[in-house]
C-alpha cells in the first residue's frame, strides 16, 4: 500500500502499526551501548586526574602544590591548564572529527560510522594506557576523540531511524543510560585502581573494553532503512523494515514514505549546512540546533561529572571519600535515567525539561551558598563535614534532575527534529557545537573554580534559568511523531508556523502529485 506524506494540517501523525519487536530491541541495544565509551572517558578523567602516581608522572608541580598548600587556596589547588587539557584535548578532536562523520554518514551509512568510531576508541585507549609522557597522552586522547566524534554523530540517527515513533523515546535514551553507565564503571574503577601505583594506567586502558564489545557487537547489525534507500538499497531497506518493525507493520507505507522523504532529500543533496543556515522553512532547526548543545553544556553537569573527584576534595572530602563520592553520583545519575525512560513518552520532553530545570536551579544556587558560606569568598577555610555531605548531596539531587531531563534528552530532541534532507548536517552542528563548549568549559572550569569560588556554581544556575524558560516557550513537542510527519509539530507551533508555512504548501503539493499517480 503506497504511503502518504503527512501534511501539516492533516491532524495525527502517520502510524504504522507495529511494536517493539526483539530485533528492534537488540539492534538499539547494541547501538546505544555506544554511549558506554563516553560515559567511561567522562567518569575516567576526573578520577586519573586526582591520583597520585599518575600526577607524579605528568604533573608534578600540582602535587607539590597540594603539599605546599595553605590555608586560602582551596579553590585553586588542580588550576593548571596542562591537567585540564588532559581532559579537554579529547573533546576538540572529537568536534573536528564529527563534521568528516556528518558526510561519512551520508555516503557510507550509520553502521559504517559506528564501526570506525569503536575502532579509532580502542586505538586511542591503548595509547593512553601505555603512555610514558604527556605528547603520548595526549596524542592518544586525541584518538579517543576521533572516536568519539564519529559515534556521537551516527548512533543518535541510528536510534532514531530504527526505533518505532511510539516507544523512540525511551530507545534513544537508552544511548545516555549507556553513558550514565560508563561514568558509573569509570568511577568505581578508580576507586578500585587508586589503590595501586599503576592503577592510572588500567584506568585509562580500560576504555578499549566497551569498544571492543560494541565494535562486535555491531557487525551484526544492519544499517537503518534511512540510510539504505538513500544509498539506493531499496530491497535491503524493506528486509530491515520486516526485520525490526515485525510482521504486523505496513512497512510498505514507512517504506514509501521513507523513499519519499530521501528523494526530497536526494534533489538538493549539496549544501545541506548552507540551507540549514539560510532558508527559512528551516530557521526553527537551525536555532534547535545551537540552543540545546549550548543549554545542554551549560548546565554544568558534564564539567561536574568530569571533576567531581576534584570538586568533593576542594569541599572537604579526602582522596578516598572524593572517589566515592563520584561513584555515589555516578549511581545517582544512572538510576534517574533509569525512571526516566518509563516517563519520557508518557509525559512527553517538554514537561521533563523543565522541571528538570528547576531542580537543578535550585540545587546549584544552594552549593554556592553552603561554598561561600563554609569555604569562604576566598577559600580561606576548611568545610566542616556536615556540610561537606550537604554538597554531595545537593549534587546527587542536581544529577538526577539532569538525568530526568536533559541527560536523555540532549540526544532524543536532535535526533528527532530534522528532516531527512538536513538530519545528518543537523546532527552534525548539534554534535560540533556539543564537544566544542565541552572543550572550553572543560578546559576553564577549574580555572573559573580558582577565580570564581562558589560563584562558579551561581553562574550555572543563571543559564538553567535562562534555558528553561527558552525551552518553555520555544521546544514543540515531539512525543510519538513519526520522523517523517515532524513538519506538523512546526507547522502547529505558535511561534514557528510562520516558518515553516512555505515547506507546507510544498508538503502539501508533493502529497497531492503522489494522489494523483
Amino acid at each position: 500500500m503506497a504511503g502518504r506524506m503527512a501534511d501539516a494540517n492533516d491532524g495525527p501523525a502517520a502510524d504504522y502499526g507495529g511494536g517493539l519487536t526483539f530485533s528492534v530491541f537488540m539492534t538499539c541495544l547494541v547501538a546505544a551501548s555506544g554511549g558506554l565509551l563516553y560515559g567511561y572517558d567522562i567518569g575516567v578523567s576526573g578520577g586519573v586526574s586526582e591520583m597520585e602516581p599518575f600526577l607524579e608522572r605528568f604533573f608534578p608541580h600540582i602535587l607539590k602544590r597540594m603539599a605546599d598548600a595553605t590555608t586560602g587556596s582551596e579553590y585553586c589547588i588542580y588550576d593548571s591548564q596542562a591537567l585540564t587539557a588532559f581532559t579537554s584535548s579529547l573533546y576538540i578532536a572529537a568536534a573536528m572529527s564529527s563534521l568528516v562523520a556528518s558526510r561519512a554518514t551520508y555516503a557510507l551509512g550509520r553502521h559504517a560510522v559506528m564501526l570506525m568510531g569503536a575502532a579509532l576508541f580502542i586505538a586511542g585507549a591503548a595509547m593512553t594506557g601505555a603512555a610514558v609522557n604527556i605528547a603520548m597522552l595526549i596524542i592518544g586522547r586525541i584518538l579517543l576523540g576521533f572516536g568519539l566524534g564519529f559515534n556521537n554523530q551516527a548512533t543518535p540517527m541510528f536510534l532514531a531511524e530504527m526505533a518505532p515513533s511510539r516507544c523512540r523515546g525511551a530507545l534513544t535514551a537508552a544511548y545516555q543510560f549507556f553513558l550514565a553507565l560508563g561514568v558509573l564503571i569509570a568511577n568505581i574503577t578508580n576507586y578500585v585502581t587508586s589503590r595501586v601505583s599503576w592503577g592510572w594506567r588500567l584506568s585509562l586502558g580500560l576504555a578499549g573494553a566497551p569498544a571492543a564489545v560494541i565494535l562486535l557487537g555491531t557487525l551484526f547489525l544492519t544499517d537503518t532503512p534511512s540510510s539504505l534507500v538513500m544509498r539506493g538499497q531499496a530491497d535491503r531497506a524493506r528486509a530491515a523494515l520486516l526485520r525490526i518493525r515485525g510482521r504486523g507493520a505496513d512497512v510498505d507505507a514507512e517504506l514509501a514514505d521513507i523513499s519519499r522523504a530521501v528523494e526530497a532529500a536526494r534533489r538538493s543533496a549539496d549544501g545541506a549546512f548552507r540551507r540549514i543556515a539560510a532558508r527559512r522553512e528551516y530557521r526553527p532547526h537551525l536555532v534547535l540546533a545551537v540552543a540545546v548543545p549550548l543549554f545542554n553544556q551549560f548546565t554544568g553537569v558534564f564539567v561536574l561529572s568530569f571533576f567531581s573527584p576534584l570538586v568533593f576534595r576542594t569541599a572537604g572530602f579526602g582522596s578516598n571519600a572524593a572517589l566515592m563520592g563520584a561513584v555515589v553520583l555516578g549511581a545517582v545519575h544512572l538510576g534517574s535515567l533509569v525512571l526516566s525512560t518509563q516517563v519520557i513518552d508518557r509525559h512527553g520532553r517538554k514537561v521533563l525539561l523543565v522541571v528538570g530545570g528547576v531542580q537543578m536551579m535550585i540545587c546549584q544556587v544552594a552549593i554556592a551558598w553552603i561554598m561561600g558560606a563554609q569555604v569562604g569568598r576566598s577559600g580561606e577555610a576548611t568545610m566542616a563535614r556536615p556540610y561537606a555531605v550537604a554538597v554531595l548531596v545537593l549534587a546527587c539531587l542536581q544529577m538526577a534532575g539532569f538525568g530526568l531531563s536533559w541527560g536523555p534528552l540532549q540526544w532524543v530532541v536532535p535526533g528527532e527534529i530534522f528532516p531527512v534532507d538536513i538530519r545528518p548536517a543537523g546532527q552534525a552542528m548539534n554534535v560540533f557545537i556539543n564537544f566544542i563548549l565541552t572543550f572550553v568549559l572543560a578546559q576553564s572550569f577549574l580555572a573559573m573554580l580558582c577565580r570564581f569560588k562558589h560563584a562558579t556554581f551561581a553562574f550555572y544556575a543563571a543559564w538553567v534559568a535562562v534555558m528553561t524558560v527558552f525551552l518553555a516557550l520555544l521546544l514543540p513537542e515531539t512525543k510519538g511523531v513519526p520522523l517523517e510527519s515532524m513538519g506538523t509539530v512546526w507547522a502547529r507551533h505558535w511561534y514557528w508556523k510562520r516558518f515553516v508555512q512555505d515547506q507546507g504548501k510544498s508538503t502539501r503539493a508533493i502529497s497531492k502529485e503522489d494522489t494523483a499517480v
